[in-house]
């Protein structure tokens, strides 16, 4: 991992850093928190597809959770987002969801393959990454890791919070669902909030309600709210740093 800039404000470091070819950014505090002494909790964040490590609600999140709470959090670019180019594959898959739109047809089966693709890839990205993060003196092998993510970045944190142990929290948001990711959930005991978007017009409410019953954690919430995915309200954002503090801090009852 190699750092590329360095910035300070308002109590947050910010660095972009560069592994191989994966782009990503971790936020820190400036000065010791409250968890000085047990290892500030670090937080992965997920994008939604379309977007990449800096959409403004991802910012947004990651700076109220370190400079209010102390937290740190690492995000990085889905392949074929953000800084990172698309390869044929990925450029024929969205270019085949722009034309389905037009034409007034169904994204849901080119977005479920796309997504699947880019989920299998980012795993064992985001796990070297992690390793990457455990080695910084700021972050340390026994942070706590929770995850964050929707859509995109759910599909993604699901397959991953199955397969990586250090992740001891995940928060979840609508999804695509695709066998693979029921799977998943069926593998994932650590405490889970789901987020679910009720009225979202190409994401059924019955698939997520399905996916949040196969989560096998027996400390698992839903949270349904009206409206489209990217509509969260920020009452859930708040809900879901609360959830993160209770999960993985030792500063309130488990």
């Amino acid at each position: 991992m190699k750092f590329t800039t360095e910035t300070s404000t308002d109590g947050v470091i910010e660095r972009d850093f560069l592994m191989d070819d994966v782009t990503g950014v971790l936020w820190t505090p400036e000065s010791p928190s409250e968890f000085e002494d047990e290892g500030a909790p670090l937080v992965l964040m997920g994008h939604s597809g379309g977007l990449d490590k800096r959409s403004p609600g991802l910012v947004a999140r990651a700076l109220d959770l370190v400079a209010r709470h102390g937290f740190s959090v690492a995000a990085v670019d889905a392949p074929g987002h953000g800084d990172r180019p698309r390869n044929e594959q990925d450029r024929r898959w969205v270019d085949a969801m722009f034309r389905a739109r037009e034409a007034g047809e169904s994204i849901v089966p080119i977005v479920t393959e796309y997504n699947a693709s880019l989920a299998e890839r980012a795993v064992p990205e985001w796990r070297a990454v992690i390793d990457e993060l455990q080695a910084l003196p700021a972050i340390g092998q026994d942070a706590p890791i929770g995850y964050g993510g929707m859509t995109l970045g759910t599909a993604i944190g699901l397959l991953l919070t199955a397969a990586d142990p250090r992740i001891r929290a995940a928060s979840f948001g609508s999804v695509l669902v695709y066998d693979d990711l029921t799977e998943a959930a069926g593998r994932i005991t650590v405490p889970v909030q789901f987020l679910l978007a009720w009225d979202d017009p190409e994401i059924p409410r019955e698939t997520g309600l399905a996916l949040f019953d196969a989560f096998a954690s027996p400390k698992k919430t839903l949270h349904a709210n009206p409206g489209r995915h990217g509509q969260t309200p920020w009452h859930e954002i708040e809900s879901t740093t609360a959830f993160y503090r209770r999960n993985l801090t030792p500063l309130t009852p488990r």
